[in-house]
């Protein structure tokens, strides 16, 4: 099923959504109520938010892999499958017929915190940020267009500053900046999940446009609409839109910001200032509380999945990839089919390679769920020797909101948690027909228990 917006996603979860009517207000208090019911497993719609009459704040919305199916119109079990697929299959925008995201327009704003619930997340934040923005500028040079979630920090009147730490966004500011002029840009808030989820996908120059696949994962073209003053085009069914440029050769402390390792990380970033803002009449402003179920899900699918789409290319045997919840893509879980001993090694040294969020790789077999911390804690336990089955990567790329790494160069660990081409590795199994009667039973006791 095609969402048009968010709203759309929203209005068929039913039971899937929590509804919240009680106040909260937006400096702490929304984030954590947010954390707190991530567990649900459910969106959530917080309808009373104090300061602002009338807006609304919509958050974990994609906390579970179900929510995340739901998305895309999938059956969870199929949701790594149908992402792959589609995403190969890129769908181009359209031209609008409607804008309604320009249904009231504010040129120049005085102070953008007045008007939107800016949301301050951790104790230790210096100011609101801005967490699921989607950033979209233009490469001066190419003219490619580029998109990307990155964390805005709130400076106060209407001015952010932006964290820069992937491409395209970086590289496109350095040939703005090279060329001595701003660049252009549109952040768009309270887009439709499958928006969300392609603004993370890593392409390359050659790469298909991710409004392309972000059409592609929702079944539908994208509705695009030229903004007002900068030259780029916006989701025209947007909740809000701030159009303005990052100012050239000037950089300005950004943070501290409880970032998704967890930790607390400031940087030196570039500034935006915002000339036009749009919106909705009554808008729902969206929500992704760092280190949540949220980042991990996505994470999960713009990350994990296009890495187990390549490494399927160049490693036979390869079944699932999980990234670890919690890490911040910097672990994950490959699970491998009669892979020998030194495929495994080749794999690890392929995907510490590939990705290079990633600096710890566990390869199990494939009778071991790589989503359950039981199960892959049991396979390195049995199936793993240090000595042996260890690989370490030195003198690797830091990733920058790593708060281990010093300096530019850090290392990169894989554990081969598989049992080989050999034998001696016969896991204990209940008969069949002994689990199926058991299931059976059970699954009686639950309806008579309801």
């Amino acid at each position: 099923m095609a969402y048009l917006d968010l709203r759309a996603f929203l209005d068929d979860l039913g039971d899937d959504l929590l509804r919240v009517r009680a106040p909260l207000a937006p400096r702490f208090e929304v984030a954590a109520m947010l954390a707190n019911l991530q567990g649900s497993g459910r969106a959530v719609l917080l309808e009373n938010i104090a300061g602002h009459p009338g807006a609304r704040v919509a958050g974990n919305l994609l906390c579970s892999r179900r929510l995340a199916a739901r998305a895309l119109g999938c059956e969870p079990a199929a949701l790594i499958d149908t992402y792959l697929a589609r995403s190969q299959s890129p769908l181009p925008p359209e031209r609008a017929r409607e804008v309604p995201v320009q249904e009231i327009v504010r040129r120049q704003p005085q102070d953008i915190g007045a008007l939107l619930p800016l949301l301050t997340h951790y104790a230790q934040d210096a100011a609101p940020f801005l967490t699921c923005g989607v950033v979209l500028a233009r490469d001066p040079v190419t003219g490619q267009r580029g998109m990307g979630i990155h964390r805005m920090m709130f400076k106060g009147g209407r001015r952010f500053g932006i964290l820069l730490a992937n491409p395209p966004l970086s590289l496109f500011l350095a040939h703005a900046e090279t060329a001595g002029r701003p660049l252009e840009i549109a952040v768009a808030l309270g887009v439709d999940p499958a928006v969300l989820i392609a603004a993370v996908v890593k392409t390359g120059p050659l790469a298909p446009d991710k409004m392309a696949i972000a059409g592609a994962l929702r079944g539908a073209p994208v509705a695009l609409a030229p903004a007002l003053s900068v030259d780029l085009e916006v989701p025209a069914w947007a909740e809000i839109v701030l159009e303005g440029h990052i100012l050239p050769g000037l950089l300005e402390t950004e943070g501290p910001f409880g970032e998704n390792t967890g930790y607390y990380f400031e940087n030196l970033s570039p500034v935006v200032e915002v000339e036009v803002l749009t919106h909705r009449r009554d808008f729902i402003f969206p929500a992704l509380v760092p280190w949540t179920a949220d980042v991990d899900t996505l994470l999960s699918l713009a990350g994990g999945a296009e890495l187990l789409g390549q490494l399927q290319g160049l490693v036979r045997g390869v079944v699932d990839l999980a990234i670890t919840p919690g890490t911040s893509g910097f672990a994950a879980v490959i699970a491998v089919r009669d892979c020998a001993k030194p495929e495994v090694r080749r794999l690890i040294h392929l995907a510490l390679s590939l990705e290079r969020r990633l600096k710890t790789i566990t390869v199990v077999d494939n009778d071991v769920d790589p989503r359950s911390p039981r199960e892959v804690a049991w396979a390195l336990a049995t199936r793993f020797q240090p000595a042996r089955d260890t690989v370490i990567l030195r003198g690797t790329e830091a990733y920058v909101i790593d708060p281990s790494s010093a300096g530019d160069l850090a290392s990169k660990i894989g554990f081969d948690a598989t049992r080989g081409t050999g034998g001696g590795f016969d896991r204990i199994a209940f008969p069949p027909d002994a689990m199926a009667r058991a299931c059976a039973v059970a699954e009686a006791i639950a309806k008579e228990q309801t």
